[in-house]
């Protein structure tokens, strides 16, 4: 972590609650995993509304999430396939944000199931307030596959399907979180749609992934999470040391094929 970094701040309490304290307009990312509400067991609480609360959840968080956004910020939100159309809808028609993107990521393996298609991804939809949102698009280019006059050898652009996998649950940096998302995955995220110094936001922090990435990469992160639970893990993973992330694009190690033989 950066020397010159300020220190994560990482707040316990409802995510709508604290938001509401803070001055508008002073977050330039955010990004945000909410419950998906499938009942998930968080700790604390269960995740399970029915559907009119659910959305009324959803509506009150994001009104602050819109107005703590600095003109030209974005908002990743992670959802799973039961909510994700009526959010989409909600961030474009009721918040009015400028859609950026709608993000697959692909996690390669997953629950098995007999009847119908095993699962094997989730949804990130890209928001921004307004149309000039940050895009950095060289921080996070993948190597070429072939070598073309054409192509940009500096990498490609890695497209709206991102493959990184789970954080297993044998893996040595899984933490009992229920919902613990792959470091690479959020340093894309930090390193596409923020720059070096901005403030960055996880209202539902979890095991602290982001903080930890954001911080990493030289950000002032700011996470809320309602679990006292996770914030002790939270800020226990903040306090190890950084050798790397826990995940990469499979892409990333590939080498561009048909490069022109050197002269002789």
């Amino acid at each position: 972590m950066d020397q010159e970094t300020p220190k994560p701040i990482l707040i316990c309490g409802d995510a709508t609650a604290e938001m509401a304290k803070m001055p508008a307009k002073s977050v330039d990312l955010i990004v945000a995993d909410p419950p998906y509400n499938l009942g998930k067991n968080y700790g604390n609480n269960i995740d399970l509304k029915d559907r009119e609360e659910y959305q009324a959840f959803t509506r009150d968080w994001l009104n602050e999430a819109v107005r703590l956004l600095k003109p030209g910020g974005s908002l990743y939100c992670f959802m799973g396939v039961k909510f994700i159309a009526r959010l989409y809808l909600m961030l474009e028609e009721t918040f009015e944000l400028t859609p950026q993107g709608w993000i697959t990521w692909h996690y390669t393996q997953g629950m098995g199931r007999k009847r119908g298609f095993s699962p094997r991804h989730e949804d990130i939809l890209w928001f921004s307030k307004g149309n000039d949102a940050c895009f950095n698009l060289d921080y996070v280019r993948v190597p070429q596959k072939y070598y073309r006059k054409r192509n940009n050898m500096a990498g490609a652009n890695p497209g709206d399907v991102w493959q990184f996998s789970h954080v297993h649950y044998c893996a040595a940096e899984r933490l009992p979180h229920p919902t613990q998302k792959p470091e690479a995955l959020l340093e894309r995220v930090i390193k596409a749609s923020s720059n070096a110094g901005d403030t960055v936001l996880d209202p539902f922090l979890g095991s602290g992934t982001t903080a930890r990435v954001a911080a990493v990469l030289g950000r002032k992160a700011i996470g809320i999470e309602v679990n006292p639970d996770y914030i002790s893990m939270a800020e226990t993973r903040l306090k190890a040391p950084f050798s790397s992330f826990d995940s990469t694009d499979p892409r990333a190690a590939r080498q561009s094929m048909d490069l022109p033989k050197d002269p002789l």
